[in-house]
């Protein structure tokens, strides 16, 4: 799909979309048009009960004296609430509204109204952003489909007033857009084609973008001792496979990173632990911490960031096997601590130990986040539009929840406590790797904490976030959501930029 930048005018073809602040009639370009229009979009609203209110629309058809073939007036709301967000749903709804409709083009011609805090070129580009994300689609598997599912729209035109500014502003977050594509396609490839080794040479791809990709298989990882990992996924057929990206864009090499770990089960059955037929479905996306770590890597490469940035993601399939990991095994980590495996579907939390400690000791970094679709209960305590939060330092956490606000990837922080922690205390090993019925996501970040050594950590439970089985949201056309992506590059410009 073209999307380009011109000049706002009411003169184009295609659908032409202007916008109306809540309460305030037509004005601006929507005048403009109205008059060239002969009255018909004012007369359109006028058997409406069309106010301007975000999510608002009136559409007509061919009006006399325009190009375009239709016209669809959409609502802003009120200016004082008009930031990027709203911007980007209010696209992100024509966009829905026009791919499969039949029209080939669209021309976005919206003033930006007063009392906004946006500046012209953010407008804009984030107007192109919510547009991009509504355009996802994951159609490479099917072979029929019916004619009104295919997208037709294939040129966006969106109207800026600072032209130069809006074309600097978008190339910072098309990088962004094109590292939530990525990592949506991995959520949403089938386990029998995403396997451990075929997402680490996609991560390889990275390497055109700069970024250093090395790639440690299981012998490599056994003589690091990281038992914990290599414990999960020795019930597969499937090498585990452990990816380290290194982006070095900070002025100096010198400069200690940030780093991301992420949890890449490529498919989860449970193990022996076995899961029921209706769990094990979807369990595709359980390395959805995984792809949310590359698909950072990737934004952060393609605007430069100016940071020294690590991604560790650790990638494995649990499955039962004869030689599957049992109930009551004892593993070794690399940190030398032991670990009783009293269930085998807690899973995760084996593979992020062994991908935290090596994060740690091999690269110093100012912090470390992990990332991880850990457990159903987040699900329980924070249902979907929340990340669970866990972490050990206050102003990194802090920055995170900002971040979170800032992008829509909202995050809510739990607690964490010496209660908690007794709960995975083991009577023959060092802990176990589930704690009881209750508490169910702070035990599983008590476990983790145990792998971090006095460097600022954030844990974030992205469980009910990943993907959605019910109504879709807004910028998110499909299963896999990309959720991480926004939250991470946002942390780093926002704070870690030098």
């Amino acid at each position: 799909m073209q999307l380009s930048f011109a000049a706002p005018s009411v003169a184009g073809s295609g659908v032409l979309v202007l916008g109306v602040t809540e309460g305030a009639g037509l004005g601006g370009l929507a005048a403009e048009a109205d008059e060239v229009a002969g009255g018909a979009l004012k007369r359109a609203v006028g058997v409406t009960r069309f106010a301007g209110k975000p999510g608002q629309t009136v559409e007509v058809l061919a009006p006399s004296g325009l190009k375009a073939s239709r016209v669809l007036l959409i609502g802003l709301g009120k200016p004082s609430a008009l930031d990027s967000s709203a911007a980007e749903r209010a696209a992100a709804g024509v966009i829905g509204r026009l791919f499969t409709s039949g029209e080939k083009e669209v021309a976005f011609a919206l003033d930006l109204p007063k009392g906004t805090k946006l500046k012209p070129a953010e407008f804009a580009a984030h107007l192109a952003l919510g547009a991009r994300l509504r355009s996802y689609t994951f159609n490479h598997y099917r072979t029929k489909q019916r004619d009104e599912h295919e997208p037709t729209l294939t040129k966006i035109t969106v109207g800026a007033s600072d032209l130069g500014g809006a074309k600097k502003s978008w190339a910072a977050l098309e990088g962004l857009a094109d590292g939530m594509f990525f990592a949506r396609d991995l959520v949403n490839e089938p386990p029998n084609v995403l396997s451990p080794a075929e997402f680490a040479r996609r991560a390889k791809g990275l390497a055109k973008l700069g970024v250093k990709v090395e790639v440690l298989g299981e012998a490599e990882m056994k003589k690091l001792g990281m038992g914990a990992l290599l414990g999960v996924g020795q019930g597969s057929d499937r090498e585990s496979q452990l990816v380290v990206m290194q982006w070095n864009g900070a002025r100096s090499k010198k400069d200690a990173p940030v780093a991301f770990v992420g949890k890449g089960v490529c498919f989860d059955s449970g193990g022996l632990s076995l899961k029921t037929g209706a769990g094990m479905m979807g369990m595709k996306g359980d390395m959805g911490g995984a792809a949310a770590v590359t698909g950072a890597m990737q934004a952060l490469a393609a605007r430069k960031a100016r940071v020294n940035a690590v991604g560790i993601i650790g990638l494995v399939e649990n499955m039962p096997d004869g030689k599957a990991q049992r109930p009551d095994d004892v593993v070794k980590s690399m940190s030398g601590q032991t670990i009783e495996v009293l269930n085998t579907d807690a899973e995760g939390r084996l593979v992020l130990a062994d991908a935290l400690w090596y994060a740690q000791t091999r690269f110093k970094p100012k912090f470390v986040i992990d990332l991880a679709t850990l457990t159903g209960a987040i699900m329980v305590a924070l249902g979907s539009d929340h990340a669970g939060l866990f972490s050990n330092d206050d102003r990194l956490s802090d920055r995170i929840m900002a971040a979170g606000r800032a992008e829509g990837e909202a995050v809510w922080r739990l607690p964490l406590g010496d209660g908690y922690d007794k709960l995975i205390k083991s009577k023959i090993a060092d802990m176990k790797n589930v704690g009881g019925p209750y508490a169910g996501s702070i035990t599983a970040a008590q476990f983790l904490q145990r792998f971090v050594d006095k460097t600022p950590w954030a844990h974030l439970d992205i469980a009910g976030v990943a993907w959605q089985d019910g109504e879709q949201k807004a910028l998110t056309p499909g299963w896999g959501t990309g959720w991480g992506v926004r939250v991470l590059n946002r942390l780093v410009a926002d704070h870690y930029e030098k």
